[in-house]
């Protein structure tokens, strides 16, 4: 169908993105002194010669001798550069030679914010370095790894390093250590810089190289010392042409402009910074649309939408030579200001910035994201200008005024760490403190309400024993790359024999939403189409039936397209589904890591369900909504908030309104919507709620209900704790040693 990117289009993306065409022939130097690659002893191929040409004419090119001896002297090195001067690709390569001198010989790894940008670089080294992806260089993202023994060079995730950290604190294994895209402040990134502090003071051979745009490098000396920097520009400066007034909307605008730009026939790629990953989508199906209206002569116009937060399956190096048109083809790159990591394309002439973006900053009082349009910082609207720097014509188009970015823009883009939940770090920094690493110094200091909402959300979850430490529940709830709630949910499980299906819903909910955005004039079609999978006690079950459904459907070894072909028919994400696969995999590998048990599926039974709502409950006790009206009005037990259920809610297909509803996420946005819930029952709420998280509820008509079920039940609860108690007490007599601590015990 066409609004679904078919298969061919997803192999050429990589090409295309590398401005290859694909037509070279690999011819093996010949003659009697062939030079061999020291990672592993192989002789190069022209290829690799070809490359180096083309890496030496890298801004960065001329720094590496000053690099490789400043590394050498200096635990620190800053290395500051503008947008595509090669650093990110160039630099971890160097750090691998100076790795190759060392006795004992020592691994890189460098970090990325995006999964996909990991990946994307990780197969461009090792093309440049002409060695095997998976084997001297690879790349470790969440739910996947393509590494072995003898990878020398690793790409990963910053949150993937911050794990390993916990089971190796001094992260032994490597001899250097580099810190990508330090300027874009995630709290992986920040954590990682205020505990590698006390690594590097451990391990005195240790080398830490931080990569960042220009305008942090007084912010990192200041935290850092005295460390010696390296400066990197672009060779050309791009034409800024800005808008004479503002535009109330710069979506549309930016469209004709793009077609403007196509039709005035300037040679060139053409990249769009959009506001939100939404806008990607909606340009990708509106230039496809219009794709076939467009004068054949201009060429064709290719739009590619790189999601930022989208960690799609590895792009396939297949190579279509059918494919390759005569006419002129032109790349039109979709991304939003945080996408900047994943552009590769050489041949970018042209940029449109909208000067938008749309961020999530969390508020902690009501433990939702609130979803803000807002300009972009000065640093953002710069670093765009510096994709451009590679191009001696290239023209930056801003769709606000000149005086707009003096005016709204702020001068840098905050620290994720002053506006994001920071449970999750927490239970790491908690973990990292059983390791030795009692204190973490912070470049920004993390919002004091975000922590202390952390700390309490982790009592609540009996994550913390009565000092405040890691109970062993919130050690074992740690080894889950997943939301604390979430853990907490998938470890009750365990205790109430639903381990199949809540791995199955934790990789849903993990991964990207599998309902896909359909078509105008194909909403009906693709509502009667996911009827067939809704579940009538909620969103959760509903999950399960479709993952389900899709393994059934695309088990057929002999069919391997079959899984995009069924996906398309029900306006499913194929990309989202294989990865809820990869992750349920992962999550699967670490319960048996950790001897935890997994029951048979039941899925179905009413006492299988029941036990998936206990478990569900387990964790997500805290996010309990309230139809008050019997219209859909949901408000917020721990607050005065008020949302409806989001569009792709299996209640909405069927147009029910269940009164209680557990939801997996809250977002402040135009329409507030609570997404991915369930309903459950006041009855089962009462059994499961922790009576001091219940206690701290401000007043509410809610809370009344509730507090009437909690006493109808009080006698039954008395009478079966008092036989507890005696049995406990003879069993004490019995074995005094075999108490355990009260807070593990799964709530």
């Amino acid at each position: 169908m066409e609004f679904l990117t078919s298969s061919l289009e997803n192999h050429c993306f990589s090409e295309l993105l590398d401005g290859s065409d694909g037509d070279e022939e690999e011819i093996l130097v010949c003659g009697e002194d062939l030079e061999l690659n020291p990672f592993d002893g192989l002789p190069y191929s022209s290829r690799y010669y070809r490359l180096m040409k083309e890496r030496e004419e890298l801004p960065i090119w001329q720094e590496k001798s000053t690099f490789m001896e400043t590394l050498l002297h200096n635990q620190i090195v800053i290395v500051s550069g503008d947008a595509k001067t090669g650093k990110s690709s160039q630099v971890p390569q160097w750090c691998a030679e100076h790795c190759l001198a060392l006795q004992p010989r020592g691994a890189v790894v460098c970090t990325q914010v995006l999964p996909r940008a990991a990946v994307a670089l990780a197969l461009r080294v090792a093309d440049q370095m002409e060695l095997g992806v998976g084997h001297e260089v690879g790349y470790c993202v969440p739910f996947e790894s393509c590494c072995g023994p003898e990878t020398i060079l690793r790409y990963c995730t910053d949150e993937m390093l911050q794990r390993e950290m916990m089971s190796t604190p001094l992260l032994s294994c490597y001899s250097v250590i580099v810190l990508d895209d330090v300027h874009q402040r995630t709290v992986a990134t920040d954590a990682l810089l205020g505990l590698l502090k006390g690594v590097l003071a451990a391990r005195a051979e240790l080398r830490l190289v931080l990569l960042t745009a220009p305008h942090m490098c007084s912010t990192l000396q200041g935290f850092c010392g005295s460390v010696p920097m390296l400066r990197v520009r672009g060779r050309h400066r791009a034409q800024a042409v800005f808008s004479c007034s503002p535009h109330g909307d710069p979506f549309l605008p930016a469209l004709r402009l793009l077609l403007e730009i196509h039709h005035a026939r300037e040679k060139g790629d053409i990249v769009i910074f959009l506001a939100s990953e939404q806008e990607i989508e909606k340009a990708f199906q509106m230039i496809r649309q219009e794709q076939p209206n467009l004068n054949p002569d201009l060429g064709e116009l290719i739009p590619i939408p790189l999601y930022p937060t989208k960690q799609d399956l590895p792009p396939k190096l297949i190579q279509n030579k059918q494919k390759c048109c005569k006419k002129y083809r032109r790349k039109v790159l979709l991304t939003t200001s945080s996408g900047e990591p994943l552009i590769w394309t050489k041949n970018v002439t042209f940029v449109i910035d909208v000067g938008v973006e749309t961020r999530k900053v969390y508020n902690p009082r009501i433990r939702a994201d609130s979803v803000l349009t807002q300009p972009i910082s000065q640093s953002q609207a710069e670093v765009h200008k510096q994709i451009l720097g590679m191009s001696p014509s290239g023209k930056i188009f801003c769709l606000y005024p000149e005086e707009f970015t003096h005016k709204e823009m702020k001068a840098e883009i905050p620290a994720k760490v002053q506006e994001s939940n920071l449970t999750s770090l927490v239970l790491f920094l908690k973990r990292m403190d059983i390791a030795g690493f009692a204190h973490c110094d912070f470049i920004s200091s993390p919002a004091p309400e975000s922590l202390m909402q952390a700390l309490e959300d982790l009592d609540y979850l009996a994550a913390l024993d009565n000092d405040g430490n890691l109970s062993e529940f919130g050690i074992i709830m740690s080894e889950f790359p997943l939301d604390p709630q979430l853990s907490k949910s998938l470890l009750a499980s365990c205790e109430f024999e639903c381990v199949d299906e809540m791995l199955t819903i934790a990789a849903m909910v993990t991964a990207p939403s599998c309902f896909l955005h359909a078509p105008p004039g194909t909403e009906e079609i693709a509502r009667s189409r996911w009827r067939r999978f809704s579940h009538p006690a909620g969103d959760h079950f509903t999950l399960i039936n479709v993952f389900n459904a899709f393994r059934a459907a695309t088990a057929s070894p002999t069919q391997p397209g079959n899984r995009e072909q069924w996906c398309c028919e029900y306006f499913l994400s194929c990309s989202a589904l294989s990865m809820a696969e990869m992750i349920r995999a992962e999550l699967v590998e670490i319960m048996k890591r950790i001897e935890l048990p997994i029951s048979e599926p039941d899925f179905g039974s009413e006492a299988n369900l029941l036990s998936i709502k206990k478990a569900l409950l387990s964790g997500y006790f805290m996010q309990i909504a309230r139809d008050v009206d019997g219209s859909g009005n949901y408000l917020m037990l721990t607050h005065k908030q008020v949302a409806q259920l989001h569009p792709f809610s299996s209640y909405c297909n069927t147009r029910r309104i269940p009164e209680w509803v557990l939801f997996h996420e809250f977002s402040i946005s135009e329409g507030n919507s609570i997404r991915v819930v369930s309903e459950i029952s006041p009855h089962l709420f009462a059994e499961l709620v922790p009576q001091y998280y219940f206690s701290n509820l401000p007043p509410s008509e809610s809370k009344d209900i509730l507090q009437e079920v909690i006493n109808h039940l009080a006698p039954v609860s008395a009478t079966k704790e008092e036989e507890k108690t005696a049995s406990d007490s003879k069993e004490n007599e019995e074995f005094p040693q075999a108490h355990t601590e009260q807070r593990c015990v799964i709530q």
